[in-house]
């Protein structure tokens, strides 16, 4: 099959990999039917985290079930399936507590399995996914054209759903969310669906700030740094914000959200740390609470797809690009040069 390689130094290439196999009992395989370039892919693409050999990638995708191991009895050929970006029994403590990506038995694709076994990325033809009836979601009623919603419940809207519990978003809520990428976008959507009052976003891209108003924001803030937090103060007549959602992961957001949350508010963070460092003398002075971390993306699951297929929310708007797998490289550059906000893989159809 083809499955998109990520090189050491960045290089992204479409390859011939060997077709994923059942390897034991829980495992199904998975024809991907959508799969996505993710913002944390473009660490690695850009040589800020280390790829030290050829690694098939990806890991937000759907599809359709075409192989069932022996153990597996909620899920057959045929069903269509959203996998978590992370995969999970759902059973153990860890689990049980709703942090999935926290599963002491589960892990990542394009990596190995707790057996030292390889698990294929998201962005190729078809997937071995472990522990399937932990980590799959099947959607038995849906439109054709709520894919790219259901697709984004694999990473995104799931984050930034996170980002907005982790942050208390509530009823009456003034929210700011400090990134426009996708995640960001998804985080306000989440916090309009929560009931936040006022919603201001940071973007400085015109289109970004479009779709934002559209997702549910009342206030646009186009400039970073202390420029940026000064306009939020003024907005929030010295005050602050109840909730910032931090969705970006560097130094600078980071600040930002603890210089714009109010006195005993809350910072939901779940951008990839990259440079961050904590100042919890201010944190104590000030209450400022601080929550968050790798999304437990199936923890949201099965309430974000009734929210797709019933036309609550949708998400799938951050696709602003959407390419056939053979033009992989084009959507990752296009992310890295901020002319899309979020790349679709059509892999195949349903």
């Amino acid at each position: 099959m083809k499955a998109t390689i990520m090189n050491p130094g960045g290089a992204v290439e479409l390859a011939e990999v060997p077709d994923p196999t059942i390897r034991r009992g829980t495992d199904v395989i998975v024809s991907v039917v959508n799969a996505a370039v993710c913002g944390s892919d473009l660490w690695r693409y850009r040589g800020e985290t280390e790829v030290t050999a050829p690694t098939q990638v990806g890991h937000e995708f759907l599809g359709v079930i075409t192989e069932v191991g022996d153990d597996v009895r909620s899920l057959r050929k045929g069903e269509l399936v959203i996998s978590p970006f992370t995969w999970s029994d759902n059973t153990c403590p860890e689990c049980r507590f709703g942090v999935q990506s926290a599963c002491r038995n589960g892990g990542h694709y394009g990596a190995l399995d707790r057996d030292g076994e390889p698990v294929d990325g998201g962005q190729g033809e078809a997937v071995r996914v472990p522990l399937a009836e932990g980590t799959l979601v099947k959607v038995t009623e849906y439109d054709p054209e709520h894919l790219p919603s259901l697709l984004t419940l694999a990473d995104v809207m799931g984050t930034g759903w996170h980002a907005a519990i982790s942050a208390k978003v509530e009823p009456g809520s003034v929210v700011v969310v400090v990134g426009d990428g996708a995640v960001g976008l998804c985080g306000v959507l989440a916090a309009a669906s929560m009931g936040a009052h006022r919603i201001i976003v940071m973007s400085r891209n015109p289109a970004r700030q479009e779709l934002a108003r559209q997702f549910g924001a009342t206030e646009i803030v186009d400039r970073r740094g202390a420029e940026g937090e000064a306009v939020i103060a003024e907005l929030t007549n010295g005050v602050g914000a109840d909730s910032v959602l931090e969705c970006v992961g560097t130094k600078q957001s980071m600040d930002t959200a603890l210089a714009i949350v109010r006195a005993g508010g809350a910072i939901g963070y779940v951008g990839v740390p990259h440079g961050v460092e904590l100042p919890v003398p201010t944190m104590f002075a000030r209450n400022i609470q601080i929550a968050g971390g790798v999304a437990p993306a199936r923890a949201y699951l099965p309430q974000l797809v009734d929210k797709v297929v019933n036309d609550v929310i949708d998400p799938g708007r951050v696709f602003d690009l959407q390419v056939p797998l053979s033009e992989v490289s084009e959507a990752y550059r296009a992310m890295d040069e901020r002319r899309a906000v979020k790349s679709l893989l059509q892999v195949s159809d349903l």
